[in-house]
Parts: structure tokens; sequence; C-alpha cells
């Protein structure tokens, strides 16, 4: 007895370590670098002024083998002050203060941290991103006196200004440790409705194609007697997408049957394919030509005629040889036409 209840005991506190450690926040520790990226045009401080709020795309970010934030996190901040660069002297700045991380699911985690790099940019140690200028440049046009004049008029006029164009990547300190809390336990799999699910298709013998949902699926004796026994008969069948189960044959891909002796004969074993030079398709037992018009008749004694001009040929050839049928234009008599 006391076996067993020290059994009992041991496999509840494992069951225990087991769920607090499954339950167990992450933590970020303060100095790692994170790398996010902006998706602004042109973020400068001719286009934004104090306040205005800037997100910045969170890359991924992995611990202990595993993911810490999930794909669509995104930073969150604002201009905190900026500077135009002098007309003279003075080179201008912008300083960026993200304070949040947005995860999706509508969590925000604060966040204390500053810029450590930015492209073609510099920034110092309080995280400004300063702008540069030109002293090279300037200095090799200020040795050409041919150029004297044009350096002189351009004198007043202001530095570059520090933007963030385009997909500019930034590099972002923790100055504070940041919690990540406990992923949410995964979901259920819901399933989704079969008309959410993507449409296969079935080939059929002559190049067209086929949605599997027209097509008539029926099971062999056996499987259906061992799914009528396995299954209630009140529960809908489902039929798996990729699974390998031989698909009904249409009326037009039967193969042909014996002809009973008092019956007339057929032209030929298999319905002919008449294709159409607007796409669509017509399956006649029997055809002729007859005023300039293909006369055809369906398999249920529907006649219709096509002007011969509408008939793409090419491809009823070419169609019903592929499904070894012969397509030879005649009158109703039987007389080939050229």
């Amino acid at each position: 007895m006391a076996g067993k209840s020290l059994l009992l005991s041991l496999i509840l506190c494992v069951s225990a370590v087991g769920a607090r450690a499954a339950t167990r926040d992450e933590i970020v520790p303060a100095g790692t670098l994170l790398h996010c990226t902006m998706d602004e045009p042109n973020f400068s401080s001719k286009t934004a002024q104090a306040g205005d709020p800037v997100l910045c795309h969170l890359g991924p970010i992995a611990t202990f083998g595993h993911s810490l934030f999930p794909r669509g996190a995104m930073l969150s901040g604002h201009l905190q002050e900026s500077k135009d660069p002098g007309h003279f002297v003075g080179k201008g700045w912008l300083q960026l203060e993200f304070d949040r991380i947005i995860l999706p699911g509508a969590e925000v985690l604060p966040l204390e941290a500053k810029i450590v790099a930015a492209p073609h940019l510099k920034t110092d140690k309080t995280g400004k991103i300063r702008g540069g200028g030109h002293p090279r440049r300037d200095a090799v046009e200020w040795m050409i006196p041919v150029l004297w004049p044009i350096k002189i008029i351009n004198l007043p006029r202001r530095g570059p200004y520090p933007a963030l164009k385009g997909e500019s990547r930034l590099t972002i300190k923790l100055m504070e440790d940041v919690i990540v809390p406990a992923t949410l336990p995964a979901r259920a799999a819901v399933p989704s409705p079969p008309w959410a699910q993507p449409t296969s298709y079935i080939p059929s013998p002559y190049g067209l194609l086929r949605p599997a949902s027209l097509v008539t699926r029926e099971p062999s004796g056996t499987d259906a007697r061992a799914a009528s026994a396995a299954a209630p008969s009140n529960s809908p069948a489902y039929v798996e997408q990729m699974e390998q189960i031989p698909a009904q044959r249409s009326w037009d891909e039967q193969p042909p049957t014996a002809q009973p002796i008092g019956s007339a004969p057929a032209k030929s074993a298999r319905s002919t394919l008449i294709i159409l030079k607007g796409g669509s398709a017509f399956l006649s037992r029997e055809y002729w030509l007859q005023g300039g018009q293909l006369q055809a008749v369906s398999e249920a004694g529907e006649q219709k005629a096509f002007a011969l001009e509408n008939v793409d040929l090419y491809q009823t050839v070419r169609l019903n040889r592929e499904r070894k049928v012969e397509f030879v234009l005649h009158s109703k008599d039987g007389a080939i036409e050229q």
C-alpha cells in the first residue's frame, strides 16, 4: 500500500513539474539585439513631426531552439524628437522611441530599447540617428576654382536630411528584460467546410479536366459493406481528396456494349466528341454534313446543327484520335466530303 502511495505521489509531482514547465514564461534578457524592418517610403523630419507613430516589423528571434515571438509581431513607437540640418553648420538627427511589442491576438508587451544601427546613417550613444554630409566632395570642389561660384550659391542651403527610405532595417538593443508570457494552448483543429477545400481535378481520357466535386464516386461492394457496417446510417460519408478511388465513368466513357441482333448498327463504337471554337463540346452518336452545317445527334436523340466555321476541326480530330475514335466528314448517305 505504501509503495502504491509513493508511486502515485511521484506521478503527481512529475505532472505538476511538466505543467509548470509548459506554462513557464520566457525572458528576453536586456542587451538582446532585435532586428526590425520599416516600410515607410520616406521617413524624415520633413515628412514627420514629433509624436507621429512608427511601426517596425519584427524579425525572427529564437532562443533555446524555438521562436519567441510569432510571425507578424511588430514594434510600435513614435518620433520622440528631431532636428533639421543647419544652413552653414550643424547636422540633422532623428530620435525614435519604441515602447511596446504588438503580438497577434491583441497582446501588447512593454518595451524599453534604443536604436544602435541604421542603414547608411550613424547613431550615437543616446540612440539618435544623425545625418551625414559630404566632406570629401566639398573639399574636392573647393579645390577647383571654376566651381567656386556654384559652391558660394549653394552655401546657404541646408545639408542632407537624415531619412529612412524604403525597407530600412533597424537594429535595436533592449535596455530592460522583456517577459514573454507562455503561449496560449493551440486551438483544436476544426475541419474546414466542404466548399472551402481545394478543388482537385481528375483527368479524363480525352485530355479535358473535370472537377472532383462533379464526379460520382462509388466504393466497391466489399468496401461499401464495410463502410456501412462501421459508420451509422445517418452520418455523412466523406471522401478524402488524395484517396485513390476510381471515379465512376461518365456515359461518354463507358466501354462499348454488345448491340442486340435486331438493333440498327452504330457508325462507331463510342460517341464522337465535337469541339466548338467557343470552347464548348458536344457528344454525338451520329453526325453528317448537310448544307454547310454539321448535323449531330446526341445519345438522347437530340439533334443539333453547327455551322462548319464554328467547329474547331483541329481539336475535334486531335481529341477523338486520342480517344481512338475516327472523325470523318461525310454526308448522310455515307459519301465522304472532301
